[in-house]
């Protein structure tokens, strides 16, 4: 089944800002004190945060190698297609385009109304009204262009640096910072395993990008660049935003709250402080809500041009005057609308943790299957320090899979169980499209 292909709209810039928007969410300003709590001591937090992201980085760059080899879009739904067949891709595909996207969807526009509520009072079906309205205007937006997806994906990445900039900035360099408050006291910990296994949660979301490979500019050689340059640019900005939260408040204050970047924030700026952190969160959640829905509409676009999906038809067709995958933007944008007011977008997302990693542990893993089956050609990018680069990705995958059964087995099952639900419709897909 044939689709007209989607145009190629989306800059370096705008690629970037989708890595770098979508893995800086909340979690900034939220895990700071987690890590640490778990970690001990403030020296031993940073280095979780620095090997949770050389992990991610050595996933990043072995799913970098087969971006560029199969530049098309729809993302790990269409690696794990071409390098393990059609039963993996499409139950990954299943789970992400009417579960794990719109869940998370739902949670970011939540989320981004819970944290307006600092501003503007709002009970529950209120917040409930301003998240649908959020999510409306998002839609629309990527609906008339792509573009203007990606406008507004740079503008809120730019914004959400600027709390964390001046953080960072008044934090390490300014005479006015209480001093390393946090960084001469230490305590016993759950363990720096535990530790870096926040890190990597905090970590995830730069794979989206490769969902928008078709709508890339030069995908073979961007797509590498992109992701690259983001995670590292990523892992600077949270060992920098520690350190100056360290600077900022003392150990106690920081493992205790909730909110710790916000309490950095008051302790730097004074009463202002709480606003301006708020105000960050909220742009920051906006941009990871764009980011979200914009690359989530392209797995059941992906999955219609296939005829893997119910409906594939409407949802693989781009709208003629737009060139947007409009009608999959409205099917992922409706199932997050029913899962806001229905309030299962937690336990859904939290039910499909494990799973999901085995499809991410599967496709950092298909570079060793991509170098037997597409050897890289002259010129194409290949991941550095082959093999040892994707085994430390693997590595860190089954660490966070193995991590999830012992602290979650029913869980875990009950992830595999919603997952393997969705083999009926393929079958019967796969018996339609073959009479």
């Amino acid at each position: 089944m044939k689709s007209k292909p989607l145009t190629q709209s989306i800059t370096f810039m705008q690629a970037l800002a989708l890595v770098v928007g979508m893995i800086i969410g909340s979690g900034i300003f939220l895990k700071p004190g987690i890590v640490l709590s778990d970690a001990g001591t403030p020296w031993m937090s940073i280095l979780a945060w620095l090997a949770g992201g050389i992990i991610t980085l050595a996933s990043a760059l072995s799913v970098a190698e087969i971006a560029a080899a199969i530049p098309q879009s729809g993302g790990l739904y269409t690696y794990l297609t071409e390098l393990y067949g059609g039963v993996a891709g499409y139950l990954l595909g299943w789970v992400q385009a009417v579960i794990s996207y719109p869940a998370s969807v739902a949670a970011l526009a939540i989320a981004f109304a819970t944290y307006s509520g600092y501003f503007v009072p709002l009970n529950a079906w209120q917040q409930k009204l301003v998240a649908v309205g959020i999510l409306a205007f998002i839609l629309l937006m990527n609906v008339i262009a792509t573009r203007f997806g990606g406008i507004i994906q740079t503008v809120a990445t730019v914004g959400k640096l600027i709390p964390v900039a001046g953080i960072v900035g008044v934090g390490l360099f300014s005479g006015a910072a209480p001093g390393f408050s946090g960084i001469s006291v230490s305590a016993a910990g759950a363990g720096f395993g535990a530790a870096v296994l926040g890190t990597l949660w905090a970590y995830d979301g730069w794979i989206s990008v490769t969902n928008m490979a078709g709508e890339i500019k030069d995908p073979a050689r961007t797509l590498p660049k992109v992701i690259s340059i983001g995670v590292i640019f990523v892992i600077a900005v949270y060992v920098l935003f520690n350190l100056a939260v360290f600077k900022a408040l003392p150990y106690e204050q920081i493992v205790s709250s909730e909110t710790p970047g916000a309490d950095a924030a008051e302790a730097l700026f004074g009463n202002g402080g709480g606003a301006f952190i708020t105000a960050g969160i909220i742009v920051s959640v906006l941009g990871a809500l764009n980011g979200y829905l914009m690359t989530a509409a392209r797995v059941p676009q992906a999955m219609g041009a296939r005829g893997q999906i119910p409906c594939a038809k409407v949802l693989s067709r781009i709208h003629p005057r737009f060139q947007t995958p409009a009608n999959a933007l409205i099917f992922q944008s409706v199932l997050a609308v029913v899962y806001i007011f229905s309030g299962t977008f937690n336990t859904l997302t939290d039910l499909l943790v494990f799973v999901l990693w085995i499809f991410f542990t599967m496709g950092v893993f298909g570079v060793f299957i991509l170098r037997v089956t597409t050897p890289p050609g002259q010129g194409r990018y290949r991941v550095p320090l082959y093999p040892l680069t994707p085994i430390l990705g693997v590595a860190g995958g089954l660490y966070i899979l193995v991590s999830t059964i012992i602290s979650d087995p029913l869980r875990s099952l009950i992830g595999i169980g919603i997952t393997l639900a969705g083999l009926p419709v393929y079958v019967i897909m796969m018996r339609k499209n073959r009479v």
